[in-house]
């Protein structure tokens, strides 16, 4: 298949080699020195989104934002100005269900399909070909894009309609992020008692408490390895998009609100280029801690 892969930061540049590996044709928009890799093991370097999309049957987009996607779908270059009869658009970005479902409208509209993926995992789970991908749109829409997706991800479900699938990361988001806050203050507890925070992670591990981001990120809290998995000034994004979604919907997500709050203060304190987990360092910057 020739797809057009726009997009290629820590989360793309290993899907688009995963693509590239399963035999498809695929022209990568963005190539800077460190994704140059792809374009020697057989991906296609362009000069702009339109290039890369032309003649593509799928365009996939990896991108940082809600703007980003706006732009490089309906800007002056953008894609759907090229978009051939049919094309499938795949946004795997994660960005606000609202527009993803005025997204959708503009390139059917245009003669095209129209999903919306976004992605849970990490770069782990990207590099491993593991992601889980949670999918809005049209069953025509998604049984052109599965095989696709299989190539990137493990666990894939249809949701529902345009933007179903970003509401199901902007959940996802929720839990992740309250959950990296309660690991980060059960390790401060602990070693402000004076338990050994490192025993104490492993006496939870394997109990009710026991959760993926107590066995990853717990890790990384106390090792204070925070290199970007996923970016805080990122996660911080997601909240944003789940408390305008609460507002929108006059819904309370009060803890929801305070988990973004802190994210603001880690941003503010130089620390938004580090991983999530480094949420534990604001933590224990708040006076009395």
């Amino acid at each position: 298949m020739k797809i057009g892969f726009i997009g290629l930061g820590v989360m793309g540049r290993p899907m688009a080699g995963h693509l590239i590996d399963a035999g498809h044709d695929v022209a990568l928009y963005r190539v800077k020195e460190v994704s140059r890799f792809l374009v020697a093991k057989g991906g296609i370097e362009a000069g702009s989104a339109r290039e890369a999309v032309a003649g593509a049957d799928a365009v996939i987009l990896m991108l940082p934002d809600t703007p980003d996607v706006e732009a490089v779908l309906f800007g002056e270059d953008g894609v759907a100005g090229e978009l051939a009869k049919g094309a499938l658009v795949i946004d795997m970005s994660s960005i606000s269900p609202v527009a993803t479902k005025d997204f959708a409208k503009r390139i059917e509209a245009a003669g095209g399909l129209w999903l919306d993926a976004p992605v849970s995992g990490g770069q782990a789970g990207a590099e491993n070909a593991a992601l889980t991908i949670m999918c809005g749109g049209s069953g025509k829409a998604f049984s052109a894009a599965e095989p696709l997706l299989e190539v990137m991800g493990k666990r894939i479900t249809l949701v529902g309609g345009a933007g179903a699938g970003q509401t199901a990361k902007v959940c996802n988001q929720i839990i992740v992020g309250l959950t990296i806050q309660a690991v980060a203050e059960a390790l401060s507890l602990a070693e402000a008692a004076g338990a050994d925070p490192a025993m104490v992670r492993e006496a939870l591990m394997g109990g009710f408490a026991d959760s993926t981001i107590l066995n990853v990120h717990g890790k990384r809290m106390i090792e204070g390895a925070f290199d970007p998995g996923f970016r805080i000034k990122l996660h911080r994004k997601d909240m944003s998009l789940a408390v305008d979604a609460a507002r929108a919907l006059d819904l309370a997500l009060p803890n929801t609100a305070t988990m973004e709050q802190l994210m603001n203060a880690a941003v503010g304190r130089g620390n938004g280029d580090l991983d999530h987990s480094a949420l534990i360092r604001t933590l224990k910057d708040i006076p009395g801690r």
